[in-house]
C-alpha cells in the first residue's frame, strides 16, 4: 500500500463542489410514530414489521436497539435477541401523512430538498428562502419546528458536501446536530471507521481490514492506483470520500429508476434452503418500500453477488405492473429456482423491481465550487 504523492488526483478546493448541505434523518420514524400514536409503548422495545416465522424488521425503536435488533432482521431473530419486543404493523399511510408535514417544514427554508425515503432528505441551503445564511441556523429551526409539529425527533448534520452531511447527521443520534465545517471533513473522516461509509458492508469492511484499510486515514494513504486494482470502480468514489470530497449537488424531484432491496450476508451462502430464506425476507422489505413509494413497475431483477464479486443477475418482465406482494414473491422465486444449484456461494442478494410509471432515482455527479460559507 503506497501514500498518495503530492500530485495525485486530488481535486483542488475549487472543484470540490462545496456547498451549504443539510441532511436530516427522523429517528427511528415508523417506530417513533408508533410510540407517539399509541403512549403505552413509549420507553419500550418496539418494532414495525411482520412477527411470523418469515417476517423481517423494517424498522426499531433505540430501545430494541440496545438489545441488537435491527432494521432487516428477521423477526425470529429479533425475539431471541429481545424477547419482550413489542411488533406493530407497518402503517404506510400514517408515515406518509408524517412525511409530507416534514418536508413542508424543509420547504419553508429551501425549494432544493432531495428526499431519499419517508424519513431522510438532503437540503442545500447555500441560498435559504428566508435569507438566514447559517445552516447550522437552520439546521437548528428546522429540528425545532418537526418536533413542535409532529411531536417526533430528528437529527441533522450540516456540512459543506452531501458525503458529510449524512456521516454528520449519524454522529449525535438520537436528536442531535453535528456540523463539520469548510476545511474539517478530512480531519473528520479521518477518525471514522470505513464501515462508516455509504456503500461499505461488512464484507467490504472484512475485505479493507485484510488489507489494513480499517479508519479514513488508513485509505487516505492509499494511491488511487492501488484502489482501482484491490476495489475496481469503487476506487474513485474511495479515493475522494477518504479526503472528504463529494462532487454530488443536491438534486430536488429525483427520478427513481428502481425500487428494491440488498442485502448482505453475515456469511456466505449456498443453500437453496437458506437462500430462499433470504429473499422471502428480502421480499418482505422490498413490498414494504414500493407501497410506502407509491411505485409501479413491470420488471423484477433478483442480484446475486459470489464470495469473489462476481456477478449474476436474472430479470422477468411484465405486460403491466406489479399487482402484488404475491407476485413479487412468485417472481423472485422463481427467478432463484432457475440458477439453482450455485456454483459457488453468494455473499449478497437483491431484489428490485424497475420499469417504473413513476420515477424518483440517481443523484447525477456535478458540482458548484463555493468556498469560505459562513457555517
Amino acid at each position: 500500500m503506497s501514500k498518495a504523492p503530492p500530485d495525485s488526483e486530488e481535486p483542488g478546493e475549487e472543484a470540490q463542489g462545496l456547498r451549504k448541505v443539510i441532511h436530516v434523518d427522523m429517528d427511528a420514524f415508523y417506530a417513533s410514530v408508533e410510540q407517539r400514536d399509541e403512549p403505552a409503548l413509549r420507553g419500550l422495545p418496539v418494532a414495525v414489521g411482520g412477527d411470523g416465522p418469515r417476517g423481517v424488521l423494517t424498522t426499531c425503536s433505540y430501545e430494541a436497539r440496545k438489545f441488537g435488533c435491527r432494521s432487516a432482521m428477521p423477526s425470529v431473530t429479533a425475539k431471541r435477541l429481545c424477547p419482550d419486543l413489542i411488533f406493530r404493523r407497518p402503517r404506510f399511510d400514517v408515515y406518509t401523512a408524517v412525511s409530507r408535514q416534514i418536508r413542508d417544514v424543509f420547504l419553508d427554508y429551501t425549494p432544493h430538498v432531495e428526499p431519499l425515503s419517508l424519513d431522510e432528505a438532503f437540503l442545500d441551503v447555500t441560498e435559504d428562502s428566508q435569507g438566514i445564511g447559517s445552516a447550522t441556523r437552520i439546521a437548528q429551526l428546522i429540528r425545532a419546528r418537526i418536533k413542535a409539529e409532529t411531536g417526533l425527533t430528528a437529527s441533522a448534520g450540516v456540512s459543506y458536501n452531501k458525503f458529510l452531511a449524512k456521516l454528520a447527521s449519524d454522529q449525535n443520534k438520537p436528536d442531535g446536530l453535528c456540523v463539520i465545517r469548510p476545511g474539517e471533513g478530512a480531519q473528520f473522516v479521518a477518525g471514522l471507521p470505513v464501515r462508516r461509509f455509504f456503500g461499505i458492508g461488512p464484507r467490504g469492511a472484512e475485505k479493507m481490514a485484510a488489507l489494513g484499510i480499517e479508519t479514513g486515514a488508513d485509505l487516505a494513504v492509499c494511491d488511487i492506483t492501488f484502489l482501482r486494482r484491490h476495489f475496481g470502480s469503487q476506487a474513485d468514489y474511495l479515493y475522494r470520500a477518504a479526503r472528504g470530497i463529494d462532487l454530488r449537488r443536491v438534486k430536488a424531484n429525483r427520478a427513481r429508476k428502481s425500487v428494491g432491496t440488498e442485502r448482505t450476508l453475515d456469511k456466505d451462502l449456498s443453500s437453496g434452503s437458506a437462500l430462499r430464506d433470504v429473499l422471502a425476507a428480502i421480499i418482505e422489505l422490498t413490498w414494504a418500500r414500493i407501497e410506502k413509494s407509491q411505485s409501479q413497475g413491470r420488471t423484477v431483477t433478483l442480484k446475486l453477488k459470489h464470495a469473489d464479486f462476481s456477478q449474476l443477475t436474472r430479470a422477468r418482465s411484465l405486460p403491466r405492473p406489479l399487482a402484488s406482494k404475491a407476485d413479487l414473491a412468485a417472481i423472485g422465486h422463481a427467478l432463484l429456482d432457475e440458477v439453482l444449484p450455485l456454483a459457488q456461494p453468494v455473499r449478497l442478494v437483491g431484489l428490485t423491481l424497475s420499469a417504473l410509471d413513476e420515477d424518483e432515482g440517481e443523484t447525477p455527479i456535478g458540482g458548484t465550487a463555493q468556498p469560505l460559507l459562513p457555517f
